[in-house]
């Protein structure tokens, strides 16, 4: 008999959801909902680097989907088995001792502090050094063995030490901290306590230094040299935690009179959005995951035979069973990759908006349509001209660090730089210096792998910029001089959970059996093309010469 599971994939800028068939991997119906307090740019202060996400962005966007494609499929919500979460991370929010978000109480309703402390948010730059200094002369366990060696601002520990600090109200109100792959699940089921809720192995292997070998999270004798709020802290968060194969539990009644779905609808333990992505996309040995968007997250898997002997420094972690059990999972990335053209997008068309504004013989119909065009036509056009341009001698070389570096040696200090700009450097000559950037960006991580000794023979591209723009997925295939096979699903990481949700309710044993059935075919192979290899080899020295003069001597 036909089952049917659904994914949830809960991005930066909106929630996906797709139904999938787990008989034969058929995506019957999907939905997407764009976050709109997000939109609007609440609680959000980018000059500061400061990102907050309010939960009920969520909460509606999670209604808003299941609803739809259940009322697409037209399937008998009893024949729904299970649903499974992911979301970004590292995304940590305040909840009170029942698991409730503080945002939803009275005198948080507000305060950017009680939201999610979305992935991107990179406040916590001075937290993150007090922890790697810590770590690095505590002379009893190195908590940062399993994490590259290397503690980021974007994680679990730096910012709520940072808000802790910086909101004491706040500090005394929150009851615990949990990440929003977790959060979401939990706030959906049915009979469940903090204490004994299945906490995701890959959030608190990959962001919290959690690890068997200490005894799970770092003692409370190093959190409690950070600030005594974390050693109390630690006792109300966890110790074992799960792989997303796993059950957290059943559809509480409350969501399920909500959806329309039964009590009997298993919910499978949450999960992050790349990792996801990952098991989506037919991951396999020997094979990156990209999944591109706003920023990437490049995940490998390696077996625990040759990895329970090494250590991979400079990465985002490298943890037993977060993607596939049996597998160690490794997580790399850049801080910015889809958002660097995106912020040469909204450079360009700040004149364009800014005058039109003051224009008084135009209506404000007419206004937003010459707007909509511009915005959907930009990167288009852009696109188009930077894969005409003839040489490179008027392209500046940039580094992709606007917002920081993520991988190798995470560093969210740096920013981006532009060197060789002259009078012949237009539009589309610095829009090609941007996704030179970003394909160089994405070489070092292949590199800090190899350097391992870890054989990468071929990329996977997930996301929209994977599926929209062949122009940039040719460059990649050119710089790494690698094959990049792009995912034919559109939702990628909605499926890798859908596949997670089909063996966390039992309907197959194994992620690997799932991803047999259920996972992505792929579209299209970018081949690098030889005659350009070597063209952008040059342009790479360029780029690792301006990386090390920025990093070494304009700090």
């Amino acid at each position: 008999m036909n089952s049917y599971v659904i994914g949830l994939d809960f991005g930066t800028d909106s929630v996906r959801a797709i139904l999938v068939n787990t008989l034969n991997g058929e995506e019957i119906a999907n939905s997407v909902y764009k976050y709109d307090k997000w939109s609007k740019g609440l609680f959000c202060e980018p000059k500061l680097n400061q990102y907050r996400q309010h939960p009920s962005d969520h909460f509606i966007g999670l209604e808003h989907t299941i609803k739809e494609v259940i009322f697409k499929s037209k399937i008998e919500p009893n024949n729904i088995k299970a649903i499974s979460i992911d979301t970004t991370g590292s995304s940590p929010i305040a909840v009170t001792k029942d698991g409730t978000a503080l945002a939803f109480h009275k005198g948080f309703e507000n305060n950017p502090n009680a939201m999610v402390v979305l992935w991107k948010d990179h406040t916590a730059v001075g937290e993150a050094e007090e922890i790697n200094n810590l770590a690095n002369k505590y002379n009893k366990i190195n908590y940062l063995k399993f994490s590259g060696g290397i503690y980021s601002s974007e994680w679990f520990w730096a910012k709520i030490l940072h808000i802790i600090r910086l909101d004491k109200n706040l500090k005394k109100s929150a009851f615990s901290w949990m990440e929003h792959c977790d959060f979401l699940t939990f706030s959906i089921i049915d009979d469940s306590t903090l204490s004994s809720f299945k906490r995701s192995r890959c959030a608190a292997g990959h962001k919290a230094m959690w690890h068997e070998s200490w005894g799970g999270l770092p003692d409370k004798n190093f959190l409690n040299s950070l600030d005594p709020y974390l050693s109390n802290l630690r006792d109300r968060l966890y110790k074992k935690t799960f792989s997303s194969d796993y059950a957290a539990g059943n559809l509480s009644s409350k969501w399920a009179s909500i959806l329309g779905l039964s009590t009997k609808t298993i919910v499978g333990v949450g999960t992050f959005d790349a990792h996801s992505g990952a098991i989506g996309a037919r991951i396999e040995n020997e094979a990156l995951v990209k999944v591109m968007g706003t920023s990437t997250c490049d995940i490998m898997i390696g077996s625990s035979k040759y990895l329970n002997k090494k250590v991979v420094s400079g990465i985002c972690g490298q943890v037993e069973n977060s993607v596939i059990p049996g597998y160690y999972g490794l997580e790399a990335g850049q801080s910015a990759f889809g958002d660097y053209l995106a912020w040469f997008k909204k450079i360009i068309e700040w004149p364009l908006k800014n005058t039109l504004q003051k224009t008084s013989n135009i209506n404000e119909d007419q206004k937003k349509e010459i707007i909509s065009i511009y915005e959907d036509n930009l990167l288009v056009d852009l696109t188009d001209a930077a894969s005409k341009l003839e040489g490179d001698f008027s392209v500046p070389v940039s580094l992709d660090w606007i917002n920081g570096r993520r991988t190798p040696y995470t560093n969210q200090n740096l920013k981006a730089v532009f060197s060789n700009l002259t009078l012949g450097s237009g539009a589309p000559e610095i829009f090609l210096s941007l996704i030179y950037a970003i394909c160089f960006g994405s070489k070092k991580i292949i590199e800090r792998f190899s350097e391992e000794g870890l054989k990468i023979k071929k990329v996977i591209g997930v996301g929209g910029i994977a599926k929209k723009s062949p122009f940039i997925m040719q460059t990649m295939a050119n710089v790494l001089d690698i094959p990049i096979s792009v995912c034919l699903s559109e939702q990628t990481p909605a499926l890798g959970a859908a596949i997670s949700a089909s063996v966390a309710s039992g309907i197959y044993k194994t992620i690997p059996e799932a991803i047999e059935v259920m996972g992505s075919d792929f579209e299209k192979v970018y081949q690098p093309e030889k005659n350009k290899v070597e063209k952008l080899k040059k342009m790479y020295l360029k780029y690792n010469k301006l990386s090390i003069v920025t990093e070494n001597e304009l700090k």
